[in-house]
């Protein structure tokens, strides 16, 4: 076998541990993928001569591709809803298996990713690599650049908000169809009113990629009254579908580019809305079209 089949083998030896630490620390299946291919590739293109214990050097890899990755989300987001709160005021090379992304989710807790998402990066970082995989501080402290002891101070900090956390439980599938079924039929009647007593008073709608979509087309937006102005008389062709389990909408928009919309509902009210249209994103989607 010659030294390429060889690292090949060692790396596949790997991927299981590193997506699994992957998957944890973001929370999305495909970013997970993402990041440990993305740790592939820094191997392929390292002195490979002066990695001692390859296990070690690729799960400092992966967390630091997870890290830049989260650092990057909160920045997107924190642009997002500041472009969004300014606009409200102005204008008053793998396929992922969903079921797999659903198993994933459930052998880890719904409940425990909902409270990691909640955490700055480094701290998920250092509560999911210490308590989650047992990694010493000493090691993580190098991964994030930080001291034994600061590393030892996020992992708690974190620890305390896990523990202390009694995350909402998400609707089950009836509630869900009936609440955005109701949200549709109110949008499509312009009941402005109906709309704000189904939404949280810090609902947050944001688009995945807010450049993809046509012009005049919302494009983010944060609070009951802002989402709700935002939606009136915007839905008047979207179907109800089934996405990845949970109750979502279709819309075609112009030059039929699919546009999908996810909700996250807890009790009765919505308290997210996500949408999708990269055509990529997109076809990676479990989508299951309902009657309407």
């Amino acid at each position: 076998m010659d030294e390429q089949n060889q690292l090949v083998e060692r790396f596949e030896a790997e991927r299981p541990q590193l997506q699994a630490m992957a998957y944890r620390m973001l929370g999305s299946l495909a970013e997970a993928e993402d990041a440990v291919q993305e740790s592939w590739f820094h191997l392929i293109r390292s002195d490979r001569s002066s990695i001692k214990n390859l296990g070690a050097w690729l799960t400092t890899t992966v967390t630091r591709i997870c890290l830049d990755m989260l650092r990057s989300r909160q920045s997107r987001r924190e642009e997002f809803l500041s472009a969004s709160d300014a606009e409200s005021h102005n204008t008053h090379e793998h396929e992922i298996d969903p079921e797999q992304e659903v198993l994933l989710a459930d052998a880890v807790g719904h409940a425990l990713l909902v409270v990691l998402d909640t955490l700055s990066p480094a701290e998920r970082i250092a509560f999911v690599l210490h308590d989650l995989f047992a990694i010493p501080f000493d090691e993580i402290a190098g991964m994030l650049g930080r001291s034994p002891m600061a590393t030892r101070q996020l992992a708690s900090r974190a620890r305390r908000r896990v523990q202390g956390a009694t995350a909402p439980q998400p609707a089950d599938l009836t509630l869900q169809r009936k609440v955005v079924t109701a949200f549709l039929a109110a949008s499509r009647a312009g009941d402005f009113k109906t709309l704000l007593t189904m939404l949280d008073p810090e609902v947050v709608f944001q688009h995945e990629n807010p450049d993809m979509l046509p012009a005049g087309a919302l494009k983010g937006a944060r609070g009951a009254e802002a989402v709700a102005r935002g939606f009136i008389g915007r839905v008047q062709g979207a179907h109800l579908a089934i996405v990845n389990s949970s109750i979502a909408i279709t819309v075609t928009l112009p030059g039929g580019q699919l546009l999908v919309a996810t909700f996250t509902i807890i009790g009765d009210k919505i308290t997210k809305i996500n949408t999708i249209s990269d055509p990529d994103r997109v076809h990676k989607l479990n989508i299951t079209m309902l009657d309407d």
